[in-house]
């Protein structure tokens, strides 16, 4: 596979200082192809409801906001949102998950080599995601990728989730690593506006949800670099200092 695509051109960039120490990882179609058991779940929540099941790339496009919106879409699409409603949908949905989430999915291809050589590198290493912790802890010990990760910063860690850059400047804080040490490797426009409100490169997964969601075609998915694998990162991080976008102005 391809080490890593050309970063995208991109103006009134600021040079990241030092190298990086550390890389915060999204979870749902970056680390696992979590698509097949959200699909399950969303599909069981609508036939309790007594609809018909949503096809299986309409839910997955809903992925990567959070549960709520999730479920705020499904019930939308499925024509159930006047007559459902959202706190009632969101623990169905919640109950039907926790009996699939990690039955159906898989680890995509080279994401546990890449974690393994990252971590034999001396990178530190987070998963940030708006999964809740309840779905998402269970779900990196199952899968194995909890071995390779320092820090686990979910949906329901802090009052507010991606794309704000708080969970990421939370992450950079329990790793105690510099957020100008960071890279964020995710999936989504989501990840692509938090990474730039923090302040942290992005590096996009080629095989992503939100890159074949629709988000390149809106502009939306314009990383500092493509990636095909994870096996692509170490490589990719040896190379000359990354540029990103001057942080917002906040607390970390």
């Amino acid at each position: 596979m391809p080490a890593g695509r050309e970063p995208n051109e991109r103006g009134n960039l600021m040079t990241m200082n030092g190298h990086c120490k550390a890389l915060l990882f999204d979870l749902d179609g970056t680390m696992i192809d979590t698509a097949p058991d959200i699909v399950a779940a969303v599909n069981r929540m609508l036939d309790e409801f007594g609809a018909a099941p949503l096809p299986f790339d309409t839910v997955t496009a809903f992925i990567g906001n959070g549960v709520r919106h999730l479920v705020r879409r499904a019930l939308a699409t499925a024509g159930l949102d006047e007559r459902i409603g959202i706190d009632h949908a969101q623990p169905v949905f919640e109950r039907r998950y926790a009996a699939t989430n990690g039955q159906l999915g898989r680890v995509f291809p080279g994401v546990m080599a890449g974690l393994r050589e990252l971590r034999q590198r001396g990178y530190r290493a987070a998963c940030v995601t708006n999964k809740p912790q309840a779905l998402a802890a269970p779900l990196l010990e199952k899968s194995g990728l909890a071995a390779y990760l320092d820090v686990l910063v979910a949906g329901d860690t802090l009052a507010s989730m991606k794309p704000s850059p708080q969970p990421l400047w939370h992450a950079c804080r329990l790793l105690d690593v510099d957020p100008e040490h960071g890279a964020l490797v995710g999936d989504s426009s989501a990840d692509i506006a938090a990474a730039r409100a923090a302040g942290l490169p992005v590096f996009i997964v080629s095989y992503g949800y939100g890159w074949h969601g629709g988000g390149s075609e809106t502009g939306a998915l314009q990383g500092d670099a493509l990636i095909d694998s994870f096996e692509a990162l170490p490589a990719l991080l040896a190379q000359p200092p990354l540029t990103t976008q001057p942080p917002l102005t906040a607390n970390r």
